[in-house]
């Protein structure tokens, strides 16, 4: 029996690559290098901001990410000004959302952005309330694929591994679930392919949000 459901966030619950983008870009344009279009996010993202930013400044000339450490903190406020820039949900999202909610099923947000910035983004989008816990990334939250915060979620619930679902739609979530032992679901309509998700051990690969229910109850 499933009790328990936890979301990756960007390319999972919603299309972020524009959010993404915006700090990214205006991080990049402050040390004069050239912007990288939205769809190179897809790639650039996935594992947390820093390694965002620099993936896109090695890829606009700053081979060595010599930038980085003094860009990092300009790209997280410049992140935290608008943090649901141009977000959506994906299609059925919100229709899968309440049905989980509907028979009972808790739901949590489990996302490598910093914590006020996946709480932002998920309460803007979602509204307040909808999720019964979003988890961001902390001093004590490590970043994804370290499990730490699907064990601090399932022991908030008191929910046993085999009572998860975890989505995801990277390689990063594919190991995060793996590294937790708790069922990884790969999304396919997020950033990446299926191969990938295949090829970094997804039990269970869906193509549509509407399929999210039929899973968990």
């Amino acid at each position: 029996m499933i009790k328990i459901c936890i979301f990756d966030l960007d390319g999972t619950l919603a299309a972020t690559q524009e959010s993404i983008a915006r700090p990214v870009n205006m991080t990049l344009a402050h040390y004069g290098l050239p912007e990288q279009p939205v769809e190179a996010f897809n790639y650039f993202a996935g594992d947390g901001i820093k390694n965002a930013l620099k993936r896109a400044l090695i890829a606009s000339g700053d081979i060595t990410a010599s930038h980085l450490e003094e860009g990092l903190p300009m790209c997280r406020a410049w992140m935290q000004e608008d943090p649901a820039y141009h977000v959506v949900p994906y299609d059925h999202m919100v229709w899968a959302l309440k049905e989980l909610k509907r028979n009972g099923v808790k739901i949590a947000v489990f996302s490598n952005k910093p914590h006020e910035s996946a709480i932002g983004v998920v309460e803007t989008i979602f509204g307040k309330g909808c999720f019964d816990h979003i988890q961001g990334q902390t001093d004590k939250i490590p970043i994804k694929p370290d499990p730490t915060g699907v064990f601090e979620i399932l022991e908030k619930f008191r929910s046993e591994k085999s009572e998860c679902l975890y989505f995801g739609d990277t390689n990063t979530d594919m190991l995060t679930a793996r590294n937790a032992g708790v069922t990884a679901v790969g999304v396919t309509w997020g950033f990446r392919p299926r191969t990938e998700l295949e090829e970094f051990g997804a039990d269970i690969i869906i193509d549509s949000a509407a399929e999210i229910p039929g899973l968990a109850i």
